[in-house]
């Protein structure tokens, strides 16, 4: 049961909402499924209220787009990310549009200046097991106008991305979902009944489109696809796509056990930047996740880490000042129970202190990420090990 207290704070916030009289809006959202699951819902659930809404979708929160953004409009959100920045987002905000973060990832407690970050992690959930992006995204939708039930199921799908699956305020949002028939039970999946694909499916979907189509469009056909259903058209860009995917990770995987990996004490790291290339850089984190359960190549007590240069572009939104890296981290299953014990620092703790001078970094205990300026990669990893 979720508390009294934090439908408090949201009913605070469309009051808020419903006062500014604004009727056109950004959504920042994450480019994985969880973020194209989020955006889509916002995206849906404002339209039907009558906003002009633009979606950018972002790989992590950077600065510079950020302090554009919030010159230019009176009103935006984050969803699937921003509540680790919340503090960064609150100095910019210069403006002071109304900002609205929903989000998942562990929260930073830096809100103030007309923004506000919906993180039921504050309520004594966790991101990472009780909730996703699209689940936090959900709730507010639906508060907002109880007709936008009917875009429970891309909370499921966006929840996907959970390994332990659906529990918590996930599982209550399965059996309601298929309680009033939004979706069915299928095999050991279940089935979106108005768009006949299921929810794990939607998820692979989505994850392809927004992080390997991430400069092709890739985000914006998932977002649309979330909400009318997989065309063919749309069939055959997730079949080429993820064939240019599976290739990469078969060329990495045996260059890793050929001995490109790289082991410290403490830290064991590649380079992927001629593997991915032309992707956007969530591969990165998905691959970082697959290896975390290769025990052939990888020691299972140390934190696994890989780099990859990433074009200084956003999609929609124009070019970035200067050229950056992406360094995702993972923590297979033995590091995750020393983590669990206090006995290793929590994996985003661990990046976030490593990139403090070079860049800026979010996530999870066990799955986080960081963009650093590019050069100062070997520097991040050393005092990782350091750590």
């Amino acid at each position: 049961m979720l508390s009294a207290e934090f439908f408090k704070e949201v009913e605070e916030v469309i009051l808020k909402l419903k006062a500014l009289k604004e009727n056109e809006t950004v959504i920042v959202t994450h480019d994985d499924a969880d973020g194209l699951s989020s955006g889509a819902i916002l995206k849906e659930a404002l339209k039907r209220n009558s906003f002009e809404v633009k979606v950018i979708f972002l790989e992590k929160i950077f600065p510079e787009v950020v302090r554009d953004l919030h010159s230019k409009y009176n009103l935006i959100f984050y969803t699937d990310i921003g509540s680790a920045h919340t503090d960064l987002i609150s100095s910019l905000n210069l403006k002071n549009s109304l900002t609205i973060i929903l989000d998942h990832h562990n929260a930073s407690n830096g809100e103030g200046n007309n923004v506000y970050d919906l993180n039921l992690e504050k309520h004594g959930y966790k991101g990472e097991t009780d909730f996703s992006g699209a689940t936090i995204t959900y709730l507010f939708a639906k508060q907002l106008n109880s007709r936008n039930e009917d875009l429970i199921y891309l909370a499921l799908v966006g929840s996907k991305e959970i390994p332990e699956g659906f529990l918590s305020i996930n599982k209550d949002l399965l059996s309601e979902a298929e309680r009033k028939g939004y979706i069915r039970k299928k095999g050991s999946d279940y089935l979106i009944t108005k768009l006949n694909v299921s929810l794990g499916e939607m998820f692979s979907s989505l994850q392809i489109l927004g992080s390997v189509g991430y400069y092709s469009q890739g985000p914006e056909i998932g977002i649309k696809a979330a909400i009318s259903g997989i065309d063919p058209s749309v069939e055959e860009k997730i079949k080429i796509l993820e064939s240019e995917r599976k290739k990469a990770n078969k060329k990495l995987i045996s260059a890793l056990s050929r001995g490109s990996l790289e082991k410290l004490n403490k830290i064991q790291w590649f380079n992927a930047s001629k593997f991915f290339k032309g992707m956007g850089t969530k591969v990165l984190g998905t691959f970082c996740s697959y290896l975390s359960y290769q025990t052939h190549i990888i020691d299972q007590d140390k934190y696994i880490v890989g780099i990859m240069d990433m074009p200084n572009e956003i999609p929609g939104w124009g070019k970035l000042e200067k050229e950056y890296c992406k360094i995702s981290a993972r923590a297979p299953k033995k590091l995750q129970e020393l983590i669990k014990s206090n006995k290793s620092i929590p994996v985003d703790d661990l990046l976030i202190k490593s990139v403090s001078s070079h860049g800026f970094a979010d996530g999870h205990d066990f799955a986080a990420s960081a963009i650093v300026t590019k050069g100062s990669e070997t520097e991040v990893i050393k005092k990782m090990d350091s750590l």
